[in-house]
């Protein structure tokens, strides 16, 4: 399970700067609590091959008579969620009154790991600028300068080297027996079932299983937490995941839904293959789209299942499609299914798909048959030239499984345009067979 880190401070210290510096993305989920007027974010991060969750709280204003309320509603709920914290404070400002208010409550009553950051040293002397906020009682501060990248690889190092125990003892207290008793077992397929609430997802669940073993319900939002559940069907095993529904930006509202969010992405982290429910009787959504993102982001097989197909007309189901074919396009190596999760039609054919795409994602590739494709897609079509010299792509082999990983050897490969890098994908995915996964292309250069 991935770790959670979360960003609190005042307003304007720079915490979106730093969440997009550590998810080099501004493309994240965004989630509004009934009485704040301020966004909660999350995104996924990556450090040397180690992925983890980051959220962006809204900034806590030093309004006194407001500040208790926020404090509960804004800061604690982030803190409930996370493993990590970094108290985000400001260079050029110095410790300020709320900053210290912060700080007490972070003392008093956290006990998980507090870093402090401080921000916007880019022009000062970092060690001079950080020196007042020692009075904080955090230890030594970390000096960074979010809005030019500055300081960022220091402060990941820092975190991951002091809780690098932190992970596998959260994942021991979070999970129950029966979840850890699925995690470590190696043989079994396990498959995220996502999608915005009320698309089905736990009446599909059900349906698999074949009994009442979800609590199914008309409401958006009745799951609450992911629910791990090993069965076996035809002597594979399998552990459906069962997650609660990510609502679109301002309709999460309660502090248990927010859980769900981070439940979700994690589930997402877990699963071998994603199964992503769209309801049929309903647009494709924003919210369809930036999970959809995510899904493409963490490299995992996909299968995609329209639900509530049955009660379509003709006509509908024609429209339907093309707007998938218009909107998915980024995701084109997926499978897509019509079903009826409450009649169980089309219901069997999924897992057809979710074996195919596991043994695409996990399946053993070869360096003389990789070479031996890499050979063939250059012969049909040569790289570019480069400042009159040619691109040369000499070897392959495999990077790594769930998602296959390529690593292709040559010269001046830094030069290779992304064009060509699709082209070469497309070349694997259709020589190997490969369906229902990304393919991760990576390129090593050579001295000449």
């Amino acid at each position: 399970m991935l770790p959670v880190i979360a960003i609190v401070g005042r307003p304007n210290v720079g915490k979106s700067t730093l969440f997009n510096c550590l998810t080099k993305t501004r493309d994240a989920l965004v989630a509004n609590q009934r009485g704040l007027t301020r966004d909660r974010q999350y995104g996924r991060g990556e450090f040397e091959e180690h992925p983890f969750i980051v959220i962006d709280t809204g900034g806590i204003a030093e309004d006194e008579g407001q500040f208790d309320a926020l404090v509960s509603k804004q800061v604690n709920c982030a803190i409930d969620e996370s493993d990590i914290i970094l108290f985000m404070v400001d260079a050029r400002d110095g410790v300020t009154p709320a900053d210290e208010e912060i700080a007490n409550k972070l003392r008093k009553e956290i006990k998980k790991p507090v870093f402090l950051v401080v921000n916007k040293i880019d022009g000062l002397d970092a060690a001079v600028a950080s020196a007042e906020f020692f009075s904080l009682g955090f230890g030594d501060p970390i000096s960074i300068a979010a809005s030019h990248q500055r300081g960022i690889k220091e402060l990941l190092q820092k975190i991951f080297v002091e809780t690098r125990f932190l992970a596998s003892q959260s994942d021991m207290t979070e999970q129950t027996v029966e979840t850890r008793l699925i995690a470590s077992q190696s043989t079994s397929c396990k498959v995220a079932i996502i999608g915005r609430p009320n698309v089905g997802k736990s009446t599909l669940v059900n349906r698999i299983l074949g009994e009442e073993r979800v609590i199914v319900f008309d409401q958006p939002g009745t799951t609450r937490d992911s629910i791990y559940i090993p069965f076996e069907r035809r002597g594979q095993h399998y552990t459906i995941i069962d997650t609660a529904g990510v609502r679109r930006r301002g309709k999460v509202f309660e502090t248990i839904e927010k859980f769900s969010i981070v439940k979700t992405l994690k589930a997402i982290e877990d699963a071998n293959v994603v199964l992503f429910l769209i309801d049929g009787q309903q647009e494709v959504a924003e919210q369809d789209l930036k999970l959809l993102g995510l899904v493409l982001e963490s490299g995992k097989s996909l299968v995609i299942a329209v639900n509530k197909w049955d009660g379509l007309s003709d006509y509908e189901k024609e429209r339907i499609k093309q707007e998938l074919d218009r909107r998915l396009v980024f995701v084109s190596y997926a499978k897509i299914h019509f079903i009826s999760a409450l009649h169980g039609t089309g219901v069997g054919n999924l897992f057809k798909s979710i074996d195919q795409v596991y043994k695409s994602a996990t399946k053993k590739l070869s360096t003389p048959l990789l070479t031996r494709i890499l050979e063939k897609a250059v012969e049909m079509h040569q790289p570019p030239l480069v400042g009159g010299r040619r691109i040369k792509l000499r070897y392959a082999h495999a990077g790594g499984k769930n998602p296959p990983i390529i690593v292709i050897h040559g010269t001046r490969v830094s030069s290779l345009p992304a064009s060509y890098k699709k082209y070469l994908e497309n070349v694997f995915r259709e020589t190997l067979h490969l369906v229902g996964t990304p393919i991760r292309i990576q390129l090593r250069s050579e001295k000449m």
